[in-house]
């Protein structure tokens, strides 16, 4: 049965085109708005209505969804948006802003008397796709009633962490998880540049370490990536830098060195300097052969 919420998704592009289409495949009403328009109008054949802009978009809307490149471009997006929302519009904020980016965030919401959700998603794109994303989440119970079905359309779990949104309880989570998803990437396009330049077959490495406590499915998703070389971007290069500063700002911040965080930046720039900027994260193989002054 069709659910009569109505949902405006702003920012379409890897991420936020799979949710708008898990969300039409709800039934859900959905609008959607990307800065090029030319990212959103293929979802018009998925239900979802084209917004001109921001404003356009939230205009009567229950939920509005944030899922931009980072904490600056949403507080840009809202605001652009800003005579449009509603009093009491409930906004899922679910792009990894970083935890000195989430203040200005939650201030706009409360100076607009929107209510504010700290909401992080775990997943790249095809769990996107199919519904599948983990949804970490920090608000008020009363934002509940309205996001269950937009929480039910986009992930498989909802994890609560906190009732206060702007606390940055989710955001926080999700970059100690994030930590981890780019570490296991950089290790095994390390491993396999490895392999490579000391003549060992990466099928080889791979059958090591099958079944036992090293092998995982990360290791196994983007060492295929990288043995194919089929980078089509599920989670890109110039993102997981841009994440990469906020876990190590994050922990500058908490007082706590992360050296594994930093250098895996340093590999994912390296990457995206030279020319993989676009490619899944897993392109940061080809950092371990590119060679700066």
């Amino acid at each position: 049965m069709a659910d009569n919420t109505s949902v405006a998704v702003l920012g379409t592009g890897i991420m936020g085109a799979a949710m708008a289409r898990s969300l039409c495949r709800a039934g859900l009403d959905v609008r959607v708005w990307n800065r090029t328009r030319d990212k959103a109008e293929p979802l018009a054949a998925d239900g979802a209505r084209i917004a001109d802009d921001p404003a356009a978009a939230v205009e009567g809307a229950d939920v509005v969804l944030t899922m931009v490149h980072d904490g600056r471009a949403a507080l840009d997006t809202v605001r652009s948006a800003a005579s449009a929302l509603a009093s009491g519009t409930v906004w899922a904020q679910t792009t990894t802003a970083g935890l000195d980016a989430l203040e200005p965030l939650a201030a706009f919401a409360a100076e607009h008397d929107v209510v504010f959700v700290d909401a992080p998603v775990l997943g790249t794109r095809q769990p996107a796709e199919n519904g599948q994303l983990t949804v970490l989440a920090a608000g008020p119970e009363e934002a509940r009633p309205a996001l269950a079905p937009v929480f039910g359309a986009i992930g498989s779990r909802t994890v609560w962490i906190a009732d206060d949104g702007a606390s940055g309880a989710a955001t926080r989570l999700k970059l100690v998880c994030n930590s981890w998803v780019l570490a296991l990437n950089n290790a095994t396009a390390e491993a396999l540049a490895l392999a490579e330049g000391l003549g060992v077959e990466p099928q080889a490495f791979l059958e090591a370490v099958e079944g036992g406590a090293l092998d995982c499915g990360y290791l196994r998703a983007k060492a295929a990536a990288i043995m194919s070389g089929d980078y089509t971007p599920n989670f890109t290069v110039a993102t997981a830098v841009k994440d990469a500063r906020l876990i190590v700002e994050a922990g500058e911040r908490a007082g706590v060195r992360m050296d594994l965080a930093a250098a895996g930046a340093e590999r994912l720039g390296r990457a995206e300097r030279s020319g993989h900027g676009d490619e899944d994260m897993a392109a940061s193989y080809f950092a371990g052969f590119t060679r700066e002054d």
